[in-house]
């Protein structure tokens, strides 16, 4: 009976140990969950920067101001009878 009482405390000890310390412990779970808080925020940010250029995609696919826009921001291009003024400053 007393090796048996001794046995079961044992065990008892073993399972509290590995509860507490051991793999899927409770501070692992803690860290586990707070890796997947800073991974859903991540995630949100880059959905954000995601819907921007899925929308800009498809302005450039559905319209020609947003081609027009970048024609002249980017290559200096001007419509005909436009005329372009270049300020220098010193």
């Amino acid at each position: 009976m007393r090796t048996l009482l001794l046995l079961l405390t044992l065990l008892l000890i073993y399972l509290q140990y590995r509860l507490w310390f051991g793999p899927g412990s409770e501070e692992e779970q803690q860290k586990l969950q707070q890796l997947i808080v800073q991974q859903q925020q991540e995630n949100a940010v880059l959905q954000q920067r995601n819907d921007i250029l899925a929308a800009e995609v498809n302005n450039l696919k559905q319209g020609t101001e947003a081609i027009e826009e970048r024609a002249r921001a980017e290559l200096g291009m001007i419509k005909p009878g436009e005329v372009f003024y270049q300020i220098v400053e010193e």
